[in-house]
């Protein structure tokens, strides 16, 4: 299979993104990971930390990193690509993923939405989470690649000079 796209925040980018990039990657011949911007939301990290942090952890040709605002679907078709990648974590992520999926079909029924399972080692993972453990100075080693572990480290690094836990 050509492309697909894999949408999200990536704020910040964990090693179930990893995985499902990686698996992502067995079937099709190009993962677009396509951090999705909100103006109305302020992201821990800015698209161009993430670019560049999604970059660093993917050392694969086959994996192109891009951002967009607006509706993914449009943002695929002027892609040209007709396959939305995402994961699931948990039956919670399942009825929303289904609601999206249904509403692209909708707004565009030639692009397909494949769900993959996140894997076992991955499932408890969210980037929220990780921000949240990460800025009362839990360990999340082994839950994010090293080179954002290190970046999460340098973010809140300030924070605990200051005082706060």
């Amino acid at each position: 299979m050509p492309a697909a796209i894999y949408p999200g925040s990536f704020d910040p980018l964990t090693n179930g993104h990893l995985s499902l990039i990686q698996r992502g990657l067995a079937i099709f011949d190009k993962v677009i990971v396509a951090i999705a911007t909100n103006p109305k939301k302020t992201p821990f990290f800015t698209v161009e930390e993430r670019r560049a942090q999604i970059r660093q952890a993917c050392d694969d040709s086959r994996v192109e990193v891009d951002d967009f605002q607006g509706l993914l679907v449009d943002y695929a078709q002027k892609r040209r690509v007709g396959v939305i990648l995402r994961g699931l974590r948990a039956v919670s992520d399942f009825e929303y993923e289904f609601q999206l999926a249904n509403m692209n079909r909708k707004l565009a029924p030639d692009i397909e939405t494949m769900f993959m399972m996140t894997g076992e080692d991955y499932f408890f993972i969210s980037s929220q989470l990780v921000r949240e453990v990460a800025s009362f100075g839990g360990n999340v080693e082994g839950m994010v690649p090293d080179n954002v572990l290190k970046a999460l480290r340098h973010k809140y690094a300030p924070a605990k000079k200051k005082g706060h836990k």
